[in-house]
């Protein structure tokens, strides 16, 4: 993640979630979530790599010449808020830096949210511990400081179940899972350089709650054949993002892929899972694809912070994720149907670009390719 820039400054990795919480089941994945009856649908909007610092005071970097006069942390906000008036979404996933200045906006807005952190928090004035305490403590959150009763390494490993339309035979039944693991900061193992990775007692936590969710899903009534699809967000990338080349991605890659040195596994813990349909990084701020390897896509959001580095006429960007309900020719909200992506530029007109979707129940889905490439 241009490394030769030197350290940045603190970053985490947070969830506001914009639909009010509803009264849902007891459980450690439940959340409040749920699909919206009027459209059968749920939108995720990702942010990434925020870098917020000091507002006004803060330089943007990498912008061309005629955009830096009055340019600073204050433009990251407002295209943040450009972006969630136009897009309305029902759960926000970004990266940020200077965690206090990222959540005011969802204090301001009374949203319930949840968090957890990046590879930098280490370097503020609190640990990584520390600030994920910091986070569960705040007001309406939704975080989880890591699941009970499990030993397990890293701080905000959860999962938040979305749940099917009120009032539909689904209504108590999760057809969506979110999975939120803390991929680290640097490796720990002397012989080992660079960036942490996701670890062993992670990856059985995943296993455990990701069959778990199956389980319940297809046995308990109403019974479903297939289980419910997954989407699992992190902040560093696994080595298999470097798996793509133009020909076989959506979007642009202009960096490097700032992956662990190793591989820790973690992809095909994901494959063998057989719920997982998405995976969501940050990191590497002026990739922005989304690629396909084993059934899994593979996706980067894109900067939106100003203050990080970036790259000068290139739009910073945020992804959106929208989900989408099977329905019945009675009417009737089901299960989830497709997953599709696209992304929103901080341009004169917010574009739309990159419109896919990830996946079809019944098919592979399909890629629709329509990237800036600026």
């Amino acid at each position: 993640m241009a490394a030769l820039r030197g350290l940045l400054p603190p970053l985490l990795f947070l969830v506001f979630v914009a639909a009010p919480a509803a009264a849902g089941k007891k459980g450690e994945g439940s959340s409040g979530l749920r699909f919206r009856r009027e459209a059968g649908t749920f939108k995720v909007l990702q942010v990434a790599d925020m870098h917020y610092a000091d507002g006004r005071r803060t330089a943007c970097e990498d912008v061309l010449p005629a955009q830096e006069p009055g340019c600073s942390d204050l433009n990251t906000t407002a295209f943040l808020y450009r972006v969630l008036r136009a897009e309305d979404p029902d759960l926000v996933v970004f990266t940020a830096k200077s965690m206090d200045a990222a959540i005011a906006p969802a204090i301001a807005m009374k949203l319930p949210w949840a968090a957890g952190i990046g590879n930098h928090d280490q370097e503020g004035t609190l640990s990584r511990e520390g600030v994920m305490r910091h986070l569960v403590g705040m007001k309406n959150t939704l975080s989880r400081f890591n699941p009970e009763g499990v030993e397990i390494d890293g701080y905000g490993n959860y999962n938040l179940e979305v749940d099917g339309v009120e009032g539909t035979l689904l209504a108590n039944k999760s057809v969506l899972n979110l999975y939120f693991l803390d991929s680290g900061d640097y490796s720990t193992v002397p012989s080992i350089p660079g960036y942490g990775w996701i670890k062993a007692s992670q990856q059985a936590w995943f296993q455990q709650t990701s069959s778990s969710l199956q389980t319940k899903y297809m046995s308990e009534q109403p019974k479903q054949k297939e289980p419910a699809p997954g989407l699992v967000y992190f902040h560093i990338p696994l080595p298999e993002f470097s798996s793509f080349t133009a020909s076989n991605f959506t979007g642009v890659k202009q960096e490097g892929i700032s992956s662990p040195s190793i591989n820790s596994g973690f992809f095909a813990t994901m494959v063998e899972a057989g719920d997982v349909k998405a995976a969501f990084i940050g990191h590497d701020h002026i990739n922005d694809f989304c690629g396909k390897l084993s059934g899994i896509q593979l996706c980067y959001a894109g900067g939106v912070g100003y203050h990080a580095y970036g790259k000068a006429g290139w739009s910073r960007r945020a992804r959106v994720v929208s989900v989408q309900l099977e329905k019945t020719a009675s009417g009737e909200w089901q299960g989830v149907k497709s997953i599709k992506t696209w992304k929103r530029l901080d341009d004169q007109r917010l574009t739309t670009i990159d419109s896919e979707v990830l996946w079809n129940r019944g098919s592979n889905g399909r890629r629709r390719k329509n990237h800036d490439g600026s």
